[in-house]
């Protein structure tokens, strides 16, 4: 842990509310060593890059960092609204200037959360409720599932917690507008509330992604969905129908490990055209994987 500029203020067990931020990149535990020193050190330049933009003074940061993650505590009196605005924008160029021409294993891709709260010193880390809270949104299935679902050029999915939403971006403090936020309901742990997530650059009112779960769940079935279909939440389409009317089926699936038998689409019959794929981090020995399950064909007798 880093102390820049605050050594010697409080102490442990002193009461301070502060603005905490929080990141971490998404599949670094999977990449090669090179690839980790990438990371590691374009996630440094990064942050400070897009502080600077924001007018905020990292050198002043209390920071936790970890390889793939970094925690801060930014300093009394810091500018919310340019945690959540500029700095944020400002990150997202920086990770796609970042990645352009890369390939899609060597992208760095980044979770991020903002919390306003209680957080103190400790003998190792910070203290508090503060802490613990944007340890659980950082990590939570809304916000991974959240990235994962993004489109492949998206590099960053920002949640944040309910005081520091409605605080900056529901007071309209932001040029972030409300509407760009999908709130979500974060059960991690011994944690439950809501958060805000936003992913840069994606349309608004994008579908909820399907939530991370442990592979002894079993597999994931999941009955296709079409736009006439009255509980349909998925995206509009984005081109004609087929003749004649036919729906179009669109789903996505992802999951970090497959153990079981698990199917993208299943079905009878389906008709029209038919759109799907699935993001999977392993398929586990004795696992199988099947893109599509049509179990009768012509008139589905």
């Amino acid at each position: 842990m880093t102390a820049n500029g605050t050594e010697g203020r409080g102490g442990p067990g002193a009461f301070r509310r502060r603005l905490l931020l929080a990141v971490d990149a998404q599949g670094y535990g999977r990449s090669d060593a090179v690839t980790q020193r990438e990371f590691q050190t374009g996630l440094a330049r990064l942050l400070d890059a897009a502080a600077g933009a924001a007018g905020l003074d990292r050198d002043r940061w209390e920071t936790q960092e970890a390889g793939d993650s970094v925690f801060a505590v930014l300093p009394e009196g810091t500018d919310e609204p340019a945690l959540v605005d500029a700095f944020m924008r400002a990150l997202d160029a920086g990770l796609r200037a970042f990645n352009r021409n890369r390939v899609p294993h060597a992208r760095l891709r980044l979770r991020a959360a903002v919390h306003f709260g209680p957080a103190s010193p400790g003998p190792n880390g910070f203290v508090d409720r503060a802490p613990v809270e944007i340890g659980r949104i950082l990590d939570s299935a809304p916000l991974r599932g959240a990235l994962a679902a993004a489109p492949d050029d998206a590099c960053l999915a920002v949640a944040v917690s309910a005081s520091v939403f409605h605080d900056t971006v529901g007071a309209e403090y932001t040029t972030v507008p409300a509407e760009a936020f999908r709130q979500v309901r974060v059960e991690q742990k011994e944690y439950r509330g809501d958060a805000w997530i936003w992913v840069p650059g994606s349309r608004a009112g994008q579908p909820a992604p399907v939530p991370d779960r442990p592979a002894a769940e079993g597999p994931r079935q999941v009955r296709p969905q079409t736009p006439t279909d009255p509980e349909y939440t998925g995206p509009e389409p984005t081109g004609p129908e087929p003749a004649g009317g036919a729906p179009v089926t669109r789903i996505r699936v992802t999951a970090d490990e497959v153990a079981g038998d698990a199917t993208v689409i299943r079905a009878d019959r389906l008709e029209g055209t038919v759109e799907g794929d699935a993001e999977v981090g392993r398929v586990a020995p004795g696992g199988t994987l099947i893109g599509l399950d049509l179990r009768s064909g012509g008139d589905g007798k």
